[in-house]
């Protein structure tokens, strides 16, 4: 009579369990342990896993005990015991190595992460070959593809045997196609519509970039935070009782189309009838209460519950208590479907800062960053303090990467300390290199400059910059701590030859020489007084075919002129950084006038602002804006020709060539302005790519302006003169220079505008 299966499998156990017995009978004292089949294992690593050693006695039962606790370390596919006199012999054979592991056909895991997600698991070339174990990585395998949407993936797993009791395993993956989404359906919403609520999903059904951004392909990641998405979205409109009931995600049978329907209940909208404070208040109560943006008897909301939260735990922060916790803690009164929300303040114990510890700086001494340092040691702790002096680092432009660290102090229960860690960017620049310009051609650049100079922060800068329409020779130094509160001076030397014909301008050049010396006062942290005094010498020359404005200008003061200007400043800076900053202000307001006693007598105002507010983690909106006004004054009668106001080019008005707008001189060469206006925004947004996300920033931006003439009997400022322009722009910092483009579309142009639809500029210039 045959034996079913299931018995024939328990017989053969019986056996293995008992085979050990009937080869050893009797006890006995091991004498000696000798191991036979071994060959890749040390007989020293069989002894260590051994239940008894030599000199013990060995009874029957025991026997089982050695051979379980052989196979337990997985190195063995078979263990067997002999005994030939009072030798214990172990028979075994090895569980091969792994010689290689390889994968195909996977595209969305990369093959590295697979490697040590396998060596985490224990199945690494080199280790112990386990089926059972290479069995559990399909598994997981799978479950990752079909977390990511991709239920038509397959796997095949090969062992090939080798030479020397190895294997090598071979993983071919085919991914497939990800299933996509037809139909998301929410059912149970009456108060908003649904295609309002998808509005806050991730997931869809498909649109024109879904190719791009696969926001139709299922992942039961993104589904989880779509789900969270709903029930933020009905939290903060009131919906206190909001639940989701179920979720249903169907599969078509080719595994290609994935169907979701959730059901919900809404619930009733709850007011707020109430707003508490409690706890410990350690910070003025007045203070609290006006950060936090509730309202009795407004629609109860989750978001602004929480966000009031989190700026009360930044004003116990910035009061030195850095482990504050606040506790938002709702009384929910169902039958009037009202709640009173109670914050409860645990500012735990004040924290002060021990040590500032600097690291990273091997070129810039530590007292040029202590002094940016707003955050003091034996202080409180002020998460304000903090971020502002990391942002001061940032605007150095000394270092690639400021990272802060705030760890608490071991033993100590109110110390932390304050560990600052900085990449340093090259100090010194020593270029000799050849740009391009729309406007000015080709440019040569020299230059040796230390932004950094010898690591003490000062700026020393030696340069010559040529093209078809500058040359410049510049020696610049400035010390921005000359005083110990944080004045700053500076002198500088400047020799600059322009020729405005090849800028698009009227037909004449300039030689200008400059001497002059600044102070820089701080006011607060982010304001500052600049004061300037330039004695400037100017020569310009004329072609015979000037226009009347220019020959004018030379029979009234002749061509060769020497002014003494005098100049003041105000400038607030709040940016984040001054490459690419995603939040903050720049606003510079300042006047320069020409002293009694030159050889001409005019001023000059201008006030220019940037703006930029960070939308996300990847887009920032940047606003910009620049007006500017100049006249003569005494026995001038008007604002020099060669002072005037440009615009036009990549610092104004992309699409309209360099200099080229306002009014025009009796050549109709632009001649510039007494009166500008400029501005406009920008979406900036990281490069896609993360190699590039640090050094290029991209935009769409728009852009509007002119220069007008103010003098008596010119026409003024007229809106419908202004200029438009939309586009695309990038900057890039290069190892080679700063590289930027633009491609825009002006509107709104007149006869004789300059458009250039395309400009770009590669290579840094003075």
């Amino acid at each position: 009579m045959l034996l079913a299966p299931r018995y024939l499998a328990k017989l053969t156990l019986l056996g293995v369990l008992l085979m050990p017995l009937s080869v050893i009978a009797g006890s006995f004292v091991i004498q000696d342990i000798r191991v036979e089949g071994l060959q890749r294992i040390s007989a020293g690593t069989v002894f260590n896993y051994m239940p008894v050693t030599v000199g013990q006695k060995v009874e029957d039962q025991q026997t089982g005990d050695v051979i379980r606790a052989l196979y337990k370390t997985g190195f063995f596919k078979d263990v067997r015991l002999e005994r030939e006199g009072d030798i214990l012999v172990i028979t075994v054979r090895e569980r091969p190595a792994v010689a290689d592991i390889s994968f195909s056909g996977n595209e969305l895991l990369e093959t590295e992460q697979l490697l040590e997600a396998l060596k985490d698991i224990g199945l690494a070339k080199g280790r112990v070959f386990n089926r059972s174990i290479l069995d559990k990585i399909e598994q997981e395998l799978r479950r990752q593809y079909f977390s990511q949407g991709k239920y038509g993936a397959r796997l095949t797993s090969t062992v090939t045997p080798l030479e020397r009791n190895r294997v090598g395993i071979a993983i071919e993956i085919s991914e497939g196609r990800a299933a996509t989404i037809k139909n998301i359906n929410i059912v149970g919403n009456t108060s908003f519509d649904e295609d309002d609520l998808l509005d806050a999903f991730k997931l869809t059904t498909g649109g024109w970039f879904s190719f791009y951004t696969k926001d139709n392909q299922y992942s039961r990641q993104k589904l989880s935070g779509d789900l969270e998405a709903l029930r933020s979205y009905y939290l903060n409109k009131g919906y206190i009782n909001f639940k989701i009931d179920s979720t249903q995600v169907s599969i078509t049978p080719d595994k290609k189309d994935i169907y979701i329907t959730i059901n919900i209940t809404e619930g009733d909208v709850f007011t707020i009838s109430d707003i508490l404070l409690a706890g410990d208040l350690v910070a003025p109560k007045e203070e609290m209460f006006e950060l936090i943006h509730l309202t009795r008897g407004h629609v109860f909301s989750r978001k602004k519950v929480v966000a009031s939260s989190e700026r009360l735990n930044e004003l116990l922060g910035n009061y030195g208590y850095a482990f504050a916790n606040v506790n938002s803690i709702p009384e929910i009164d169902a039958e009037k479907k009202q709640v009173a929300i109670t914050y409860f303040v645990d500012p735990g114990k004040r924290v002060y800062v021990r040590r500032i510890n600097l690291r990273g700086n091997t070129r810039t001494r530590d007292r040029v960053l202590r002094r940016e340092m707003r955050q003091m040691e034996s202080a409180w702790f002020s998460a304000e303090k903090v971020s502002r002096s990391r942002d001061r680092l940032e605007r150095l432009s000394f270092f690639e990467n400021v990272t802060v660290e705030t760890p608490a102090v071991a033993g100590s229960t109110d110390q932390v300390d304050i560990n600052i860690t900085v990449e340093e960017k090259p100090a010194g620049n020593i270029m000799a290199g050849v740009g391009y310009s729309q406007s000015q051609g080709v440019t040569f650049n020299t230059s040796i400059s230390q932004n950094n100079f010898l690591g003490t922060g000062k700026q020393v800068t030696l340069g010559f910059n040529s093209s078809s329409a500058n040359t410049l020779y510049q020696l610049a130094y400035t010390n921005p701590y000359y005083t110990m509160d944080g004045i700053s001076r500076g002198f500088n030397l400047k020799y600059r030859q322009t020729e405005f014909d090849e800028l698009d301008s009227a037909d004449y050049s300039t030689d200008v020489l400059i001497a002059g010396v600044n102070f820089g006062v701080p006011i607060s942290d982010f304001d500052r007084l600049l004061f300037t005094f330039d004695i400037e010498s100017t020569d310009f020359n004329i072609a015979n075919n000037a226009s009347t404005q220019i020959t004018d200008f030379k029979t009234t003061h002749g061509t060769s002129l020497l002014d003494y200007k005098a100049g003041v400043s105000w400038v607030f800076d709040s940016r984040n950084s001054i490459m690419f900053p995603t939040r903050g202000r720049s606003q510079r307001m300042g006047a320069e006038i020409a002293l009694p006693g030159s050889d001409l007598e005019y001023y000059k105002i201008n006030y220019r602002l940037q703006q930029f507010f960070p939308l996300s983690k990847v887009f920032t909106l940047g606003m910009k804006g620049n007006v500017g006004y100049g006249d003569g004054y005494s026995g001038t009668e008007t604002l020099p020709f060669y002072e005037n106001f440009f615009a036009g080019g990549f610092r104004s008005m992309r699409g309209i060539a360099e200099n080229t707008l306002g009014p025009r001189d009796s050549n109709d060469d632009a001649l510039g302005g007494n009166f500008n206006l400029t501005g406009g925004a920008e979406i900036l947004f990281k490069a896609p790519f993360k190699l590039a996300e640090k050094s290029l920033r991209l935009s769409l931006f728009a852009d509007f302006g002119n220069v007008f003439d103010m003098d008596d009997g010119a026409e003024g400022f007229e809106a419908s003169e202004l200029r438009y322009s939309t586009g695309v722009a990038a900057v890039w910092a290069s190892p080679m220079g700063l590289l930027t483009f633009s491609l825009a579309q002006p509107y709104n142009t007149k006869s004789g505008d300059e458009i250039e639809n395309f400009q770009f500029n590669f290579g840094s210039s003075f």
